[in-house]
């Protein structure tokens, strides 16, 4: 049965399973599911790539179950690995069902994930929005509060590396200079008389 159209936004749920041939088998079902699927054009990262990173951690798991010296160390980089692409492709079917938000249930469904649906009253604390200009996004924050100041970053690289960008007076920032079609996530922290404060939940948005 397909999913009624809504006009509230539809969130991608991603519940990952613990056990690493869980894991394995759940993202296999999501490339099967995306394979060949008019809706999914162009899968960031590839589906090859997945396929890939599941290859490596199936091939991984026997010896760490014989506990062979390192063996463990080495499943867990796989399963780091394999985890890092599920949330960039987690991120990929969010914005094209943010693109198109009367399909977005039947779109998150269909690549083989499961839907949440976001409260209309509840507004995100941090988000990230296409920019007026390509290759432009604007984030807007939560206030901290007079006499705070904002740091903001960005990662192009699944969040193994964060590019800091300019520090600003009030709870929003516009991050120029990005690549159009990059899946990039970003994150703020507040700075206020107390002190630096935890760095943000990361947003992934696809630049336009």
């Amino acid at each position: 049965m397909s999913s009624p159209k809504t006009s509230h936004r539809s969130i991608v749920s991603l519940k990952l399973p613990r056990a690493p041939v869980s894991l394995a088998a759940f993202a296999i079902g999501i490339v099967k599911a995306m394979t060949g699927n008019p809706l999914f054009p162009a899968p960031v990262p590839t589906l090859a790539a997945v396929t890939a990173a599941i290859g490596d951690l199936t091939a991984a798991e026997p010896a760490a179950q014989s506990r062979i010296k390192g063996a463990v160390t080495t499943r867990n980089e796989k399963i780091t690995v394999l985890v890092a692409l599920l949330l960039q492709l987690k991120a990929y079917v969010q914005a094209l069902a943010d693109a198109n938000v009367e399909n977005g249930a039947s779109i998150i469904e269909s690549a083989g994930l499961g839907v949440r649906k976001a409260a209309a009253h509840q507004p995100r604390v941090f988000d990230a929005l296409p920019g007026a200009v390509s290759g432009t996004v604007k984030l807007v924050a939560k206030s901290a509060g007079s006499r705070s100041s904002y740091e903001w970053g960005y990662s192009t690289d699944g969040g193994k590396t964060w590019v800091s960008a300019q520090i600003t007076l009030q709870a929003k920032a516009t991050i120029v200079g990005l690549t159009p079609g990059a899946m990039v996530q970003f994150r703020y922290r507040p700075v206020t008389k107390a002190g630096q404060g935890d760095w943000s939940q990361t947003v992934v948005l696809l630049v336009k």
